[in-house]
């Protein structure tokens, strides 16, 4: 997988290696080759994954599927006194019955750094190969459930039918559907004719699942975060429903109603705040604004067009907390509303197809956000120590974009658009994710996402792309997106290119 560019190559060699298999091992290989395992987190960091590189690598490869998998479970249940060494004790163990190529992949797997060029994107054409199904139905069915090893078994058993049962389902969070770019209001009425016109805000995604008076709360990543967000319980519980899923943002304004910067509402969603919640609330108070509904009193909602959505909502959700709402043909119109959106200290708008459904997961034309700056979402490759008044800090960033083998390339460096505040926790958290370092600079694992303003994409022979970002700055970290949802460098080309791409402004 990892030597093939091919993604016709890729899914035919997927599809090869899923038929016939067991429905045990069926679902272990899907969850691996899509970077997961099917315990999820088993108690070993990226330290005691990679202590056990003294590990002799086998001659001959011994290990099989059930092996592995019956390791990690031994793995996971090890707690108590001793219970580190005991993980790590059992961890290399397994690597000494694994060759050299296998060692590589198990710890990569483990530490979460696994990039072999499948992942699931391609998993779910290899998937639908093998059962003999439409890709479309394996990733809606993947999308609505969340979890690709279930939809593998389900394709291979049943078929079609068997994906088409996938529902939404109350406490199993979906994946968010997400927007394309367009220029200008008049370019996003080109393509959609009639729109509806929403404020963007710059918060952060949420989804809200609520049965009776039992509410759970997701972040974009579907990462459960109830306890942090009390506002939004409060405003679900109060809702004239007996069970819904919404999909919204949640957001700290300022007492003029205009937004705080998009770090000061990230600062209610630290893992280890769940004890200054109470405190957090009344420094930072969030307010939830609600766009969409998903399912409501027993009814899946997903497949019906927005206008009916949107109905639905205005009947269930308080003004208050609907975001500013605005449907017209008229170019004028919507550029007025565009301009009051940024007059008001939000990000922009979207616009977005009144009779599209909601497609879990994909980034289609049905949504279409406008923008004024140009932006791209980046990876951070390492950082350089800081002078002068930033001495001790990490201050220069190095850049990159996705590349399609996994890898990523430099774009170049920007140490611009930093608070003392932003420098402090980014010192911090590039340290935790260190790999190695030099006198000068911090390499760290690519697993952090930040949007870069910047004013052009020029030619330089300086970078292994051909390409740097001009008078590149921080506009914030986006811990909320996985570097799945990075840039790509084919992107950052054709804007080089002058190209208008999905996505983007050029």
């Amino acid at each position: 997988m990892r030597a093939t560019r091919s993604r016709k190559a890729k899914t035919a060699t997927l599809a090869r290696l899923l038929r016939g298999r067991t429905t045990h091992t069926l679902r272990t290989t899907v969850a691996w080759l899509s970077g997961d395992m099917l315990q999820g987190r088993i108690g070993l960091g990226w330290a005691a994954a990679h202590a056990s590189r003294s590990a002799l690598p086998a001659a001959a490869p011994t290990l099989l599927v059930e092996d592995v998998d019956r390791a990690f479970e031994a793995i996971r249940e090890e707690s108590g006194p001793g219970s580190k060494k005991r993980r790590t004790d059992l961890f290399d163990g397994l690597m000494t019955r694994a060759t050299e190529a296998e060692q590589r992949f198990l710890r990569g797997l483990v530490t979460g750094e696994l990039r072999q060029g499948a992942l699931a994107g391609v998993m779910a054409e290899g998937i639908a190969a093998a059962a003999g199904v439409s890709s479309a139905a394996v990733r809606r069915a993947a999308m609505l459930s969340g979890e690709l090893p279930d939809v593998a078994v389900a394709a291979f058993r049943g078929g079609e039918e068997a994906l088409a049962a996938f529902r939404v389902a109350l406490f199993r969070p979906l994946q968010p559907m997400l927007a394309q770019t367009a220029d200008a209001p008049a370019a996003a009425l080109e393509r959609l004719g009639e729109a509806v016109f929403e404020t963007k805000l710059d918060g952060a995604r949420i989804q809200v699942h609520r049965r009776g008076d039992e509410v759970e709360v997701y972040t974009r990543k579907l990462r459960k975060v109830t306890g942090a967000v009390p506002e939004v319980v409060a405003l679900a519980r109060a809702l004239p429903v007996t069970d819904v899923v919404l999909d919204g943002e949640v957001i700290a304004l300022r007492d003029d109603g205009r937004p705080h910067p998009f770090q000061t509402t990230m600062r209610r969603f630290g893992r280890k705040l769940e004890s200054r919640v109470a405190t957090l609330r009344d420094e930072i108070p969030l307010t939830p604004f609600l766009f969409d509904v998903l399912h409501l009193d027993g009814e899946q909602l997903i497949d019906r067009p927005l206008r009916e959505r949107a109905a639905v909502l205005e009947r269930i959700v308080p003004a208050t907390n609907r975001v500013c709402r605005l449907v017209t043909a008229d170019p004028e119109a919507a550029a007025a509303f565009l301009d009051d959106a940024l007059q008001r200290g939000h990000e922009g708008v979207m616009a977005k197809a009144p009779e599209a459904p909601y497609v879990a997961g994909s980034r289609g034309w049905s949504w279409l956000k406008l923008k004024p700056a140009h932006t791209l979402d980046l990876v951070v490759l390492a950082a350089d120590w800081g002078s002068g008044r930033r001495t001790g800090f990490l201050s220069n960033l190095h850049l990159g974009a996705r590349d399609p083998t996994g890898d990523y390339v430099m774009l170049g460096k920007t140490f611009k658009g930093m608070t003392d505040e932003l420098l402090a926790w980014q010192t911090e958290a590039l340290q935790a994710i260190e790999e190695r370092r030099t006198d000068w600079t911090v390499h760290v694992r690519p697993e952090l996402v930040v949007e870069i303003a910047f004013n052009e994409i020029q030619s330089s022979p300086r970078y292994p792309g051909g390409l740097a970002l001009r008078f590149a700055r921080v506009k914030g970290y986006r811990p909320e997106k996985s570097v799945a949802e990075a840039d790509t460098i084919e992107t950052v080309r054709a804007i080089h290119a002058g190209e208008r791409l999905p996505g983007r402004r050029s």
